[in-house]
């Protein structure tokens, strides 16, 4: 046998004992942790009828609510104004829902285009999601002024308007 080959595989074994002898200590250091901070968690119970009068905690929770109520009045508002749906207006119309809302996304379609249809399905599911958004679409055969206007040249179109 090769003495460089013997002392190769010495230094080997050597050194796979000392890597299983390092993971046994990373492996107590971990263990013993674990039930330090078991035995701190335990010591750590709080009074719950404390908790319940607290006047900071009382602050907040009214804050909370508060600011709930305040979401759902202005998610109201938003759906009276026509958000939350996914709906058909008129060349008529487009100035007046347009300048009445912060954000709108238009759909101008062809009701023959298959790739309008498919616009059509992910719009509508996207509509109730983003209630500060709203979502309508416009007839493109029926709106020469605003297709020209805008620029459209191909079916379908998608702008958003700030």
């Amino acid at each position: 046998m090769d003495p460089d080959a013997v002392k190769s595989t010495l230094s080997n074994l050597a050194f796979g004992n000392v890597m299983a002898a390092a993971a046994r200590d990373y492996q107590k250091e971990i263990v013993a942790k674990e039930k330090g901070q078991a035995a701190s968690a335990s010591h750590d119970e709080v009074d719950l009828d404390e908790l319940l009068d607290d006047p900071e905690l009382e602050k907040l929770h009214a804050e909370r609510i508060a600011a709930l109520k305040k979401e759902v009045e202005k998610r109201e508002v938003l759906k009276r104004q026509g958000h939350g749906e996914y709906r058909e207006i008129t060349e008529g119309d487009f100035l007046g829902e347009v300048t009445g809302s912060e954000k709108i996304i238009c759909h101008f379609y062809h009701h023959e285009f298959y790739r309008c249809k498919i616009m059509d399905k992910h719009l509508k599911a996207l509509a109730p999601v983003y209630l500060g958004t709203k979502f309508i679409k416009l007839d493109a055969e029926n709106a020469p002024f605003f297709v020209t206007k805008l620029g459209i040249k191909t079916l379908p179109c998608v702008i958003l308007f700030k």
